[in-house]
């Protein structure tokens, strides 16, 4: 059984792209599965490099400190075949009809998406102001946040839904209200 939806969340670091998809995981429960194409980079970083895979999955310190060198590797594999990430996440995917992709960064990865599942992609923008993101453990990193990982989306604005999830957006229950909008007609 393919997804019925395949929902793809983009937002700079500390935007609350997590936040946002582990509380929507919760409210779809076992019609959602989460997807994260950081993941096969990270369990290979972690396999290479003797580190924590669960860790690296983390939004902890221990993961910044390996964030640009995974940027770098994965940067190289892409070069060769730019869906490789997406598709390797996808690769292990549970049958579940709402697919929920918690870190789009690319263009590639929205153009790997729309090709290969067509229709049922929806892109959902996070946002939040800088003072938000700080005030959630970010700090800006030269050769991280300057660079496509971070960056390469900027100028993407066909966007289906963008959430403001900084100081004075919308509430959560409002945030997960627009998102399950996007679903109605194709679940």
């Amino acid at each position: 059984m393919s997804p019925r939806v395949v929902l793809l969340f983009s937002g700079k670091r500390k935007s609350g792209k997590d936040y946002l998809t582990d509380h929507l995981q919760q409210l779809l429960k076992d019609k959602c599965e989460i997807i994260k194409i950081s993941a096969p980079i990270k369990h290979y970083w972690a396999k290479q490099n003797n580190l924590n895979f669960n860790e690296l999955l983390s939004n902890s310190d221990y993961k910044e400190l390996h964030r640009l060198e995974m940027i770098r590797w994965s940067d190289s594999i892409r070069e060769k075949d730019y869906g490789y990430f997406c598709r390797q996440a996808c690769k292990d995917a549970k049958e579940k009809p709402i697919w929920i992709v918690s870190d789009i960064r690319r263009k590639t990865d929205i153009r790997w998406f729309k090709d290969t599942y067509k229709d049922l992609v929806r892109t959902i923008h996070i946002e939040a102001d800088e003072e938000t993101r700080k005030s959630r453990g970010f700090h800006y990193k030269d050769g991280v946040d300057n660079v496509a990982s971070e960056c390469d989306l900027d100028d993407f604005h066909d966007w289906d839904l963008v959430i403001n999830n900084g100081e004075g957006g919308l509430k959560l229950q409002d945030q997960m209200d627009s998102i399950l909008a996007l679903c109605k007609n194709l679940l």
